[in-house]
């Protein structure tokens, strides 16, 4: 007589995790405090059409890395600094580097760059000397750090302000371990060519618009849909929102005593001030963003995790905010909001009981490898829009 089949089902294999590759982007901020931010051409095999910060994949010949499996790969390191820079320069024409006859590392109290101070050290090239080079060391004819010390310059790593790490969840097929920076261009000043801050695209290889904007305009945008944005890039601008305002375009004061160029600068001061703060600061925490729970349409993913990569080790994220987000396949996402965990979570909990709650939802989510359907659609959609 024939036996039932045993109802239970072995367990489902875990899939290998995709390597998550080195990547760096800049909050590159105005010298009217403004963000630049990239649209990336429909053919991206990643966040196609979407509004990006300028960044990319680090190569080879910016510097040598870590093997991937060793925990250090995921460290702010001069590689890391050089591609964010090169990425800056190919994707949006504007090149942080300093003239290297004449770098005395001038900088404010801050570690900022002055206004005043830092004009004769930027590097100041022609239009077309800035195209030319562009093209050369997006097509690899030339080293970034070779073509720009040709031409008298050495690159502002120094400059670069890190400001979190961003791990792709585990179950997206494509990953990336991106390490993202703020740098300051410096003030409005009469002896630096306003023309070295205007971003152009790159002729439509990887992106088809670039263009500063507050970073509450920016904001305002993905509300109403006109334009894309994913977690990394609304999480950071709403938190630079709270610090980068308007200000005046002449020298009359602010009302409070202050001239424009006084308020852009204490903007920038308190902004670097609050990267310093928090439990790890914000330069340190790494972020890798997992669905906590579902309300209505939108996931409530929550941010305190490293990735899967940097479990064990001391590397952690955000604890205290979330972000809503609903993912909408080829659509890209809608109703996005940063808000406060113990908002979201249920309010009759107590501490140790929230801590359980979270560690059911990580063991579900380490079961299916994340199985969060809604985020994979939605990166795999931008592309199948094509």
């Amino acid at each position: 007589m024939a036996t039932a089949p045993d109802s239970k089902q072995p367990p489902s294999p875990i899939k290998p995790l995709p390597i998550a590759s080195p990547s760096a982007s800049i909050l590159l901020i105005s010298p009217s405090n403004q963000i630049l931010l990239l649209r990336r051409v429909q053919a991206s095999s990643s966040f196609a059409s979407a509004h990006v910060f300028p960044g990319g994949h680090i190569d080879p010949d910016d510097g040598p890395l870590p093997p991937h499996g060793d925990v250090r790969v995921h460290d702010d390191s001069p590689a890391y600094r050089v591609g964010a820079l090169r990425e800056c320069f190919e994707e949006s024409g504007i090149l942080l580097a300093r003239n290297r006859h004449n770098n005395k590392n001038i900088k404010n109290s801050n570690n900022a760059p002055s206004s005043s101070s830092s004009s004769s050290l930027l590097l100041q090239l022609t239009e077309q000397e800035r195209d030319a080079g562009r093209n050369a060391i997006h097509q690899k004819q030339v080293r970034f750090q070779d073509w720009v010390r040709a031409h008298g310059g050495v690159l502002d790593t120094e400059s670069l302000h890190p400001f979190t790490r961003w791990l792709t969840p585990a179950h997206i097929p494509k990953r990336f371990s991106t390490q993202m920076y703020l740098y300051f261009l410096p003030l409005a000043h009469p002896g630096i060519p306003q023309s070295l801050h205007i971003p152009t695209c790159d002729g439509g290889v990887e992106h088809t618009e670039a263009q500063f904007l507050p970073a509450a305009e920016w904001l305002s945008l993905a509300r109403a849909g006109k334009i894309v944005l994913f977690p990394p890039q609304f999480f950071l601008l709403t938190l630079v929102a709270d610090f980068l305002t308007a200000a005046a375009d002449d020298d009359d004061d602010d009302g409070g005593g202050l001239t424009a160029a006084e308020t852009l600068r204490a903007q920038r001061e308190r902004l670097q001030a609050f990267v310093k703060t928090g439990d790890p600061p914000w330069g340190e925490k790494c972020i890798s963003p997992w669905p906590l729970k579902k309300e209505g349409k939108r996931l409530v993913m929550g941010l305190d995790e490293p990735g899967p990569e940097l479990e064990g080790t001391d590397r952690r994220g955000d604890a205290e905010r979330v972000v809503f987000v609903q993912f909408k396949g080829k659509e890209g996402t809608s109703g996005m909001e940063v808000g406060w965990r113990k908002d979201v979570l249920d309010p009759g909990l107590e501490e140790g009981d929230e801590e359980k709650y979270l560690e059911a939802r990580r063991k579900e989510r380490e079961r299916s490898r994340g199985g969060n359907g809604d985020l994979e659609q939605a990166l795999r959609g931008r592309k199948e829009k094509l």
